[in-house]
């Protein structure tokens, strides 16, 4: 009986979400290699009134970072790559830093210690039926728009996207093959994650989300001005709809997929980095991503994960990754300690996802046999 009534507080939290910030939410929930719960409420598409459900697509924005670290993390495993290689050893015109600064490093783009900026990357999309710009020379045009570092690599935490794009490249170099097709034949395809990709391919558009912005966000009639042409749809009731469209600089944020997929890369960084019958890592290396090694004002980072700064000190510690942008909002969250995943995708820019999660947590603990 409480497991049923934890149950609907989740579905009930989920609702009102819906209500108010969100159209449309899928969850899932991950206690070691089981599934715990499934739920979706709302709709991925408002004006066609179709439901959201654990099928729907949503884009992933910045949780692809965790993809893109678990990469270079097999890169290390396969001799191909190494942490403490300079970055210019795969990328030539990656920023030199100033005189009497120590070098940067692979390890330093991975935990967000480089001391690259962060650009708003609003422009950084293109229309889903137009072609990505050339990643390496897109890599190129931002190193060189903003090649000043602010401080020395490894001193200290501070989040860029712009970390990620250059090491999208450098893993393309150690690869001998694109980032992208990388990720698909090593990470998607054997982890069985047939339903995700850079693009929308044709499987997946009747399931794929509409994103949507509040009409009474400050940030809404700055994303109608610089925006691309061909994404911004108009308004439909209290929020501006988005048609789909595509990441550039995809090792930073640009996979697209549903939340039963994003689960089963969960479950492999719970279960030692295995999945069923599949090693994407071995154990040692999913305990190197998990271990904090960088510090700022906002975040704590290992190789990938982060945690808020202000939660270090918590009951319960977790380790996550975000991904927000126009239209959409995911939360891949997992608490070692407890071998318990969290993932949840929306298709508006924002929510309260800590909601989501303190209740997931509140479902988890009712599903112990002590309970």
């Amino acid at each position: 009986m409480r497991q049923r009534q934890r149950t609907i507080e989740l579905h009930a939290v989920l609702s009102q979400l819906t209500q108010r910030a969100v159209p449309g939410l899928s969850i899932t929930v991950i206690q070691g290699k089981r599934v715990l719960t499934e739920d979706a409420v709302g709709v991925a598409d408002i004006a066609r009134r179709r439901r959201a459900t654990h099928s729907t697509v949503y884009l992933w924005f910045s949780m692809t970072k965790i993809v893109t670290a678990t990469a270079a993390m097999q890169l290390v495993e396969d001799g191909r790559l190494r942490l403490d290689d300079p970055v210019a050893h795969y990328l030539p015109e990656f920023p030199s830093p100033r005189k009497g600064w120590p070098p940067i490093h692979v390890k330093h783009l991975l935990s967000h210690s480089s001391g690259l900026v962060n650009p708003i990357p609003v422009r950084w999309v293109h229309p889903a039926d137009e072609p990505a710009r050339d990643p390496h020379r897109f890599t190129l045009e931002l190193l060189h728009r903003y090649s000043k570092l602010r401080f020395p690599a490894g001193t200290k935490a501070s989040y860029t996207n712009l970390g990620y794009i250059a090491l999208g490249q450098v893993l393309t170099v150690a690869a001998g093959q694109r980032y992208e097709d990388y990720v698909r034949e090593n990470i998607l395809r054997p982890l069985g994650m047939i339903r995700t990709d850079f693009v929308y391919r044709p499987d997946m558009s009747g399931d794929a989300a509409t994103g949507y912005q509040s009409r009474l966000s400050p940030l809404t009639p700055v994303l109608r001005a610089l925006l691309p042409g061909g994404i911004v749809a108009g308004n439909q009731g209290r929020f501006l709809a988005f048609r789909p469209f595509c990441v550039d600089g995809a090792a930073y944020g640009g996979l697209i997929g549903p939340v039963g997929d994003a689960a089963r890369f969960v479950t492999a960084h719970l279960n030692q980095g295995q999945l069923n019958d599949t090693r994407l890592l071995s154990a040692e290396s999913v305990q190197r991503m998990q271990t904090i090694t960088a510090r700022g004002r906002k975040l704590d980072v290992g190789l990938g994960w982060f945690r808020r700064h202000a939660d270090r000190t918590s009951d319960g510690q977790y380790l996550e990754h975000l991904g927000g942008g126009g239209g959409f909002f995911s939360m891949m969250r997992i608490y070692p300690e407890r071998q318990l995943g969290v993932v949840v995708m929306g298709n508006a820019t924002n929510y309260d996802h800590q909601q989501v999660a303190d209740a997931a947590v509140r479902y988890a603990d009712l599903c112990q046999p002590s309970a």
